[in-house]
């Protein structure tokens, strides 16, 4: 074989090889999303399954998948829990203590990424490292004496703990890519620290507020403790309408996975609609820099 001819089958393998190490590559992506999300996919598509049974086809085995569908499940939940003033509870508190994070976060955030506030986030930080019961007790006998157990605003207020830290710790990193010779820009215009925080730094770092109100209502729409041990018949939020199908006399696990399903997909739903703007967010605040 001439030389000639070695140098072209060498120029024709390379493209060749590149596709298939690239196929290759594209094949152990998707066999790795799917090994990750099968089973996440699998326990949800289950929940929703088992809330179409009743208590014996619920709890039989082996597990049935071709069974005679009922909606009593629904029913129950709809008609015999007060589902809608949960659902209301659940809103007012997860958006309130979003909507408090964000005022009381995003300074905090600013403050340690402009001014080497760093004590101040390693408190953050193991604040919302520590165990959600360990603050309970505390929180009840404070809130017990002046008054505020079964209050939105005792809700609110502890549902910080979930709320200020995961703003402050998304929001950090944008503020530190945030380019200096804006900020001393508007220094030399006059503007105060405090104008360059609320007329510079927020809206060049709308996306990644976004996020971190997004992910918060999501985090505080889901915790079950505090609702059950603060809360009352007043403010009782929707995570804990599923434990009132835990009684002495057994678990109704068809009205479990009907009231899970349920409170699922207001989550499901708006993490569809604004999945775009969520991971635009997280993404942007990952890269800059």
């Amino acid at each position: 074989m001439s030389e000639s001819t070695g140098v072209l089958l060498t120029h024709r393998t390379r493209p060749l090889s590149r596709k298939v190490r690239k196929v290759s590559l594209k094949v152990l992506f998707y066999i790795s999303l799917a090994l990750i999300s099968v089973p996440v996919l699998f326990v949800f598509y289950w929940m929703v399954l088992t809330s179409f049974k009743d208590g014996t086809q619920a709890t039989a085995f082996p597990p049935l998948f071709l069974f005679q569908a009922t909606l009593k499940n629904y029913q129950d939940v709809i008609g015999k829990t007060p589902l809608l003033t949960y659902v209301f509870n659940s809103l007012v508190v997860a958006l309130g203590a979003t909507g408090l994070g964000l005022v009381l976060g995003l300074p905090a955030a600013y403050s340690v990424a402009k001014f080497s506030q760093g004590k101040l986030a390693i408190v953050v930080l193991i604040a919302r490292m520590a165990p959600g019961v360990s603050y309970l007790i505390p929180w009840f006998i404070l809130f017990s004496r002046i008054g505020l157990v079964d209050t939105y605003a005792a809700l609110i207020l502890t549902h910080l703990i979930l709320t200020l830290p995961m703003t402050m710790w998304i929001m950090i990193p944008f503020f530190e890519d945030l380019p200096h010779e804006i900020e001393e820009a508007a220094l030399i215009d006059g503007c105060t620290w405090y104008g360059i925080f609320w007329r510079v730094a927020v809206p060049l770092t709308v996306p990644g507020i976004v996020a971190s109100a997004i992910l918060s209502i999501i985090f505080s729409w889901n915790n079950f403790a505090f609702a059950l041990i603060l809360g009352g018949d007043r403010t009782r939020t929707v995570p804990v309408a599923v434990f009132s199908f835990m009684t002495f006399e057994g678990v109704n696990w068809g009205g479990v996975a009907a009231a899970a399903t349920l409170i699922c997909v207001p989550v499901i739903l708006l993490a569809l609609v604004i999945q775009r703007y969520l991971v635009a967010g997280l993404t942007l605040g990952s890269i800059k820099g």
